[in-house]
């Protein structure tokens, strides 16, 4: 009598088994979807950030300019 190493599997368990692996494959891509989703809107608020971030400073040039500006003249630096 063979054992049960030995023996093939049968048509039906090995579509029982490519049927579970389907659905795991299934739930991961679905997983992995959903992740990419949530990288997507991270990644777009994280770029929205660095944009304002970028305005912030720019204004904040424009202002050490001006008073730099102001500090020169007050020393008599410009005319």
């Amino acid at each position: 009598m063979p054992d049960k190493a030995s023996r093939k599997p049968t048509i039906d368990e090995r579509l029982d088994r490519l049927t579970e692996r389907h659905e795991s494959l299934t739930q991961t891509v679905e997983l992995i979807a959903a992740m990419q989703r949530e990288n997507e809107t991270r990644f777009a608020q994280i770029a929205a950030n660095q944009e304002r971030d970028a305005e912030h400073i720019n204004a904040l040039v424009r202002i050490a300019e001006i008073h730099e500006h102001r500090l020169s003249g007050l020393e008599g630096d410009r005319p």
